[in-house]
């Protein structure tokens, strides 16, 4: 084609979207010379290896109800402080703030900070110091292996244990570890006559050559644990040992600028109502490291600039620390109006972190983003020109509620089969509806069942429960085909929790959840709710028809897989509940319920990933305690809100495209370039296969035609993931194997940029005789208008004066008016601003 490379160096508006990464100088504000104060203010310390973090904070001790933005940004000075002990025989303290009893009585620590002229007392009191220290195998001895590493996936944890010895990942069945540990081998590894001789203590100390090195000191008080639960017998756990039942980390929150230090302290509560500091033995890390380093004893420094979580695990519980490290501490938010809450949760982020968001999106660019995203087409040339000529100063929510059918008007809500046809996609692809495991009967039976729950703006609650409690035939109850794509109770388990909870429970299959509470026992309690749905077959529609017919059997349960114990149907983290005659019944009543925060939060964080781009959790569906929102405050909210509104889908579209927030600009500026998480500018997003491919039918007049569908059935209506369109596939479709959203790839490749920069289908589209481009040469139209429409038909804009003078100048150059338009109309197609949603 003529003229391709001079447009595509020309066209300035069509140009890459480029990402300019300016470093940013926000110092740090020095803590002024002042009272501070001490956490705890005072100390009780139970038996002889009781241990406790003491943490000195800039500022008076708060009085009343304080800010937490405002605690968040108190100085940490607990290693510019000295601490002694009143009498080192009843409570030693090191010179980082870490108490441990030594014998029964009262004594105080005083904290001294340096160029403060008061200091602190922290009175102490040690109980139940005994001539040998009591120690619990499922308190003392097993988080000890966990913070030494040796119950780590990479060492004795492993699928078959390292150097003959294996114990359970992080210690979740302490009965294995136990005989492990003192009865396998003839007991050769815990020496009960003389300790000192014991593998379990030799190998890790390096007395005996180790393949992990050595993993504990001599001195430390970790042996002295080791050997006293040796030298009483190595007694084993109970059935009734108290188990971890919350985590808490101080501080919770940090807003700081780089080169700051803090001490955290984490204290557990157990079953059992007690409460005690677990500092020492809790493990601690971070997944942004360029943000913030955190050593063993849960001291962190920030290195860098943005947010990052400080991640606290201990026996199956887990607690975050949010460090905020400001961009700037100079943000004005020039112009920022907010709309509704999201924008006033959203500001409060940019604010705390030091980002100035990007301006408003034009009109032209709001109008292509917003028809996209909720009903995934493009706007007719006619509402184009009607939306950029209108002066109604509410133009956008108004488009808005057009768009999701919510003005009450059936002459404007004209778009709602868009709307039901684009999201039944998408629920179509979590679901896993597809002729290959439903057959084609199945398929089309759940297709029709999901669009017209999307035509009809069901709640997604009610949604949820019809899919959970189907059951008949799968000809007829299309959600009953639920249970032939997932056939057994585990299959049933993980897919349930990732599309509804947005937890991922594969892993606790086998044992417990690496980075979760989650064990085997909490997995098939959860999938004892499906323990009684079976299928047969029905000969209803004749013999070879292979329909079936989802029940409820009177009989069925789930085992333990290791104790063999038959498990009572359990809601993950909830009560055992009483045996119904259908189990999915309570099931689907606690998973929609308002009370429960895994469902909204997880249909919310979907929505605002289609919506802005990425989620405020990424992944989307593995939102876990380790795995904090980006803005928590702004998930809560909308999560409040969607519940508060019934579960209505539409109305939380509404909340979040209304706001400022998803109107912005997606071109960043200097001073929010950085920012991949907070949404400071809108995420550029690649068109999916089948809202591109009905595009390019749009764009260029054409129909695309699909095996046993009639002409005229657009890829966003496609009720199967089976259909041999190459297109399609090059582009991503997914094959709907997994619940996953990560199926449908995003990202870019060399297969699709040769198709449409090469392939037959575009050039054949272009060149169509029936084709818009055919038709306006026939017709005759004077190249400008012919220009105008191949701009507003593509990129919802006419070409500025710039684009217009360079067309006219290749027009001149071309050897005719076809040969130039052809070739605009390719470029235009494969430009950045019609192939992303921006």
């Amino acid at each position: 084609m003529l003229a391709t490379s001079r447009l595509l160096a020309s066209l300035g508006a069509l140009t890459t979207l480029l990402l300019v990464v300016a470093p940013l100088h926000a110092a740090s504000t020095p803590a002024a010379p002042g009272e501070y104060q001490v956490t705890p203010a005072e100390a009780k310390l139970v038996g002889n290896f009781a241990q406790m973090q003491l943490v000195v904070t800039d500022g008076a001790p708060p009085s009343g109800k304080v800010a937490s933005e405002v605690l968040a940004r108190r100085g940490d000075l607990t290693n510019q402080a000295t601490f002694k002990s009143s009498d080192d025989k009843i409570v030693t303290v090191t010179p980082t703030g870490r108490l441990r009893a030594r014998g029964n009585g009262k004594a105080t620590i005083t904290v001294q900070v340096a160029k403060r002229e008061k200091s602190i007392t922290v009175p102490v009191e040690v109980t139940d110091v005994l001539a040998t220290g009591k120690v619990n195998f499922t308190t003392d001895i097993s988080p000890l292996l966990s913070k030494a590493g040796c119950n780590a996936a990479a060492c004795h944890a492993s699928q078959h244990g390292k150097g003959g010895f294996k114990l359970s990942v992080f210690g979740y069945a302490p009965d294995e570890d136990y005989q492990a540990m003192v009865r396998d081998r003839q007991g050769r590894r815990a020496n009960l006559n003389d300790p000192e001789q014991s593998l379990v203590l030799m190998k890790p100390t390096g007395h005996v050559v180790h393949g992990g090195g050595r993993r504990l000191q001599d001195s430390g008080i970790e042996c002295e644990i080791l050997r006293a639960w040796l030298a009483a017998g190595a007694p084993a756990p109970k059935a009734d040992d108290p188990h971890v039942a919350k985590l808490t980390v101080y501080p919770d929150q940090r807003v700081c600028g780089t080169g700051v230090d803090q001490q955290l302290r984490v204290d557990a509560t157990y079953s059992n109502g007690t409460t005690r500091d677990v500092t020492a033995m809790a493990k601690f890390d971070t997944p942004d490291e360029s943000v913030a380093k955190v050593d063993r004893n849960g001291h962190f420094q920030t290195v860098g600039r943005g947010q990052a979580p400080v991640l606290v695990r201990y026996e199956g519980q887990a607690a975050v620390c949010m460090v905020v490290v400001p961009f700037s501490t100079d943000v004005k938010l020039a112009g920022w109006k907010n709309s509704n809450f999201v924008d006033e949760l959203a500001s409060a982020k940019f604010k705390q972190l030091g980002i100035e968001p990007s301006p408003l999106c034009d009109d032209s660019t709001f109008l292509r983003r917003a028809f996209l995203d909720a009903v995934g087409t493009l706007p007719s040339i006619d509402e184009t020109k009607a939306f950029l000529a209108s002066k109604e100063p509410k133009k956008r929510e108004h488009l808005i509620d057009r768009l999701l059918g919510l003005t009450g008007d059936p002459k404007l809500d004209v778009h709602n089969n868009d709307y039901a046809a684009y999201w039944s996609v998408k629920w179509a692809d979590l679901i896993r509806s597809s002729s290959d495991t439903l057959g084609e009967q199945g398929m089309w039976a759940m297709h029709n069942w999901i669009l017209e729950s999307m035509r009809a703006n069901k709640p997604i609650d009610q949604f949820v429960r019809e899919l959970i409690t189907a059951q008949g035939s799968i000809y007829r109850n299309g959600p009953a085909n639920y249970y032939r794509v997932a056939t057994n109770p585990e299959d049933l388990a993980e897919t349930t929790a990732q599309l509804f909870l947005g937890v991922r429970l594969t892993c606790a299959k086998c044992h417990h959840h690496p980075f979760e509470k989650y064990s085997q026992q909490d997995y098939y309690s959860f999938a004892a709710f499906f323990s009684r749905v079976g299928t047969k077959n029905s000969l209803e529609f004749g013999l070879f028809s292979r329909e079936q017919v989802v029940m409820v059997k009177s009989a069925g349960e789930v085992r333990h897989p290791k104790t063999g114990k038959t498990l009572t149907p359990t809601p993950l983290e909830g009560e055992p509940v009483a045996d119904a005659s259908d189990r999915r019944v309570p099931l689907a009543a606690w998973l929609t319920s308002a009370e429960n925060p895994f469902f909204a939060r997880n249909i919310v964080n979907r929505y605002v990933a289609n919506l802005l781009g990425h989620g405020l959790v990424e992944p989307v569906d593995d939102m876990r305690a380790t795995n904090p929102a980006t803005n928590p405050a702004l998930l809560d909210a909308l999560a409040r809100d969607f519940t508060a509104h019934k579960f209505d889908v539409k109305h939380l579209m509404r909340v979040i495209m209304t706001s400022r927030l998803y109107q912005l600009d997606s071109q960043p500026t200097e001073a929010n370039a950085a920012d991949s998480k907070f949404f400071s500018h809108y995420t550029v997003k690649r068109l999916a296969a089948e809202p591109l491919l009905d595009a390019i039918d749009f764009v260029t007049g054409t129909q695309t035609k699909f095996k046993s569908l009639p002409l005229g059935t657009r890829a966003i209506e496609l009720p199967d993931s089976n259909y041999p369109d190459y297109f399609l596939n090059t582009f991503g479709k997914p094959r709907r194997a997994t619940v996953c959203e990560c199926e449908r790839v995003a990202d870019e490749n060399l297969s699709q940029a040769l198709h449409t920069l090469n392939g037959d289908t575009l050039s054949a589209k272009i060149n169509d005789s029936k084709g818009r481009l055919r038709v306006a040469l026939n017709a005759k139209k004077p190249a400008n208008e012919i220009i105008d429409e191949l701009y507003l038909a593509t990129l919802s804009r006419l070409p500025s004066e710039n684009e217009r003078k360079t067309c006219e100048k290749l027009l001149a150059e071309s050897p005719s008016l076809q040969v130039f338009c052809e070739d605009l109309l390719w470029s235009l197609i494969n430009s950045k601003h019609f192939l992303f949603v921006h």
